[in-house]
């Protein structure tokens, strides 16, 4: 427990004294805690976790290396409980339609996506369309969108730094994995098709270019998670949406949607 606790303090830059006020106590009990000197209570690992902004799934790992039993449960989306959140989940991609979104977990598999986003993958390879579906793949590898997005440098640097924050924030072993797959992957060749710069870039976002019927649609991403989540996997699930950048993007779909 305390060199987990002390990895977390390390992380967040927060000396033990400014972590004790928040969680008023006091650096000297930290410090017990730290070293092993001392066994904090249950609600005082809770309390430090939260002030520490520890991931839920993390602040399990905290209470069991403390002797305590996880306190957020795991369950799966397709767990009767989660029928609620699925069924919410569902109308909310449904009513986002034309523009494409979708529901993706801690490592990015896809678990439920709309009609804009299977509009998308017009040409991917059939060997990324086999669950699971993992957005980064389907967006990066050779065979998937990447050949089609056309600023695809600037996309693919975003999407990594994307999950370099979210390791540098949580202990995860299959987004490690994933992140070392996708940095991977040769840049597929542009044949000078690669026309995005800094001035064609709107001002207020990185957009993703990519050619779908004979067009070139530009979308900025959004990405929504769940306020105070009461369960590792709510946890870790986002929905990323994708609103037309342009005029003509929102008009394009706005014709798919009619055809």
């Amino acid at each position: 427990m305390g060199t987990l606790l002390r990895e977390w303090r390390d992380r967040r830059r927060i000396s033990q004294l400014e972590l004790a006020l928040r969680a008023d106590s006091s650096a000297r009990h930290i410090s017990f805690i730290e070293t092993g000197r001392s066994r904090p209570s249950q609600e005082m690992v809770l309390r430090l976790a939260d002030h520490l902004d520890v991931p839920v799934r993390e602040r399990n790992a905290l209470l069991i290396a403390a002797g305590y039993a996880p306190h957020y449960p795991e369950r799966s989306v397709d767990d009767p409980s989660m029928n609620a959140l699925r069924e919410s989940l569902e109308r909310l991609l449904t009513g986002y339609e034309p523009f494409p979104a979708l529901v993706v977990d801690g490592t990015y598999q896809v678990l439920a996506a709309n009609g804009g986003i299977t509009a998308l993958l017009e040409g991917v390879a059939d060997h990324l369309l086999k669950p699971p579906l993992n957005a980064m793949r389907l967006t990066l590898h050779p065979e998937g969108l990447a050949p089609r997005i056309r600023n695809l440098r600037e996309w693919r640097g975003h999407l990594l730094d994307q999950m370099d924050r979210q390791l540098a924030l949580m202990r995860s072993s299959p987004l490690r994995a994933l992140y070392d797959e996708v940095a991977a992957y040769p840049l597929p060749g542009t044949g000078g098709r690669e026309t995005a710069t800094a001035g064609d870039t709107p001002p207020f976002a990185l957009p993703m270019m990519i050619e779908h019927g004979g067009r070139v649609l530009s979308f900025i991403s959004t990405i929504a998670t769940f306020n105070t989540p009461m369960d590792v996997t709510v946890s870790e699930l986002a929905i990323e949406t994708f609103l037309p950048a342009d005029p003509e993007t929102a008009a394009a779909l706005g014709g798919f949607s009619r055809s």
